[in-house]
């Protein structure tokens, strides 16, 4: 199987798995939060997305940077890298002022832009994934959390008695997004000689590794609350776990 074959086959699947999550809950409108077995797996695909922001995606930036800028000692990986994790902060921020303005009406659609933001910029980096190892590590943590946030939003929108139709779009256009960012990813590998689509590449990288450490650690947190304080040690653990996979395989590529 080609890299590209690969890589087509895994934006068809991320799409179906996106779409079925979100089915579920709009059958089962009494279904109102996550089995804890899946919340494991979101803390193990939380890890994986951690690790590769540190050792793949910030790294790659900062190496890219210094062959465009080779006279210059500004961090400009690490201050785009920050500017992508304010960002997500602020998006929530905002969904958090608007809960308490206007009585959490606007929440589903912040939620919405945040999980959007966040699976364009995942599918993108899949899409300029160099080996197979490399995308199939990334599917797997994509597989995990597409699940839960597709779950995720359907419910809040449901929490807030959104009509079926705008349900239904929502819940659509962030099934889209993987698979489209994994096309833009893919159109990006294609110009990577070009000395513009190695500044985009490497702002991409750091951006990209703002979003998942945001996502990975204070999103993590927000929308994961235990009555049993052993469920969260778990959480830790499998989290730890995600980072431990990704330092071994940035061992090999």
């Amino acid at each position: 199987m080609t890299l590209a074959y690969y890589k087509a086959s895994a934006a068809l699947l991320i799409f179906l798995v996106s779409i079925a999550t979100a089915f579920y809950p709009l059958k089962k409108k009494n279904i109102l939060k996550h089995p804890e077995s899946a919340e494991l797996g979101e803390a193990f695909a939380s890890g994986i997305f951690l690790g590769v922001a540190f050792f793949h995606m910030l790294p790659e930036s900062i190496r890219l940077f210094g062959r465009i800028y080779a006279n210059m000692s500004y961090p400009i990986s690490e201050g785009i890298c920050l500017g992508g994790f304010l960002l997500m902060l602020f998006l929530e921020r905002l969904s958090t002022l608007s809960s308490a303005r206007s009585g959490k009406d606007s929440v589903p659609y912040i939620l919405s832009i945040i999980l959007v933001i966040h699976a364009l910029i995942e599918g993108a980096a899949l899409g300029i994934g160099e080996t197979v190892p490399e995308t199939a590590i990334l599917l797997i943590a994509i597989l995990a959390h597409k699940g839960s946030e597709s779950f995720a939003l359907c419910v809040t929108m449901l929490k807030h008695a959104l009509p079926l139709k705008r349900i239904f779009l929502l819940t659509s256009l962030f099934a889209l997004m993987s698979p489209l960012g994994i096309g833009l990813g893919m159109m990006m590998t294609e110009i990577t000689y070009a000395d513009h689509a190695m500044f985009l590449t490497a702002t991409f990288d750091a951006f990209a590794a703002g979003t998942f450490i945001y996502m990975s650690s204070l999103h993590h947190i927000r929308f994961h609350h235990h009555a049993k304080e052993t469920q969260g040690m778990w959480e830790l653990g499998c989290l730890v776990l995600g980072v431990i996979v990704m330092a071994m395989i940035a061992v090999w590529i």
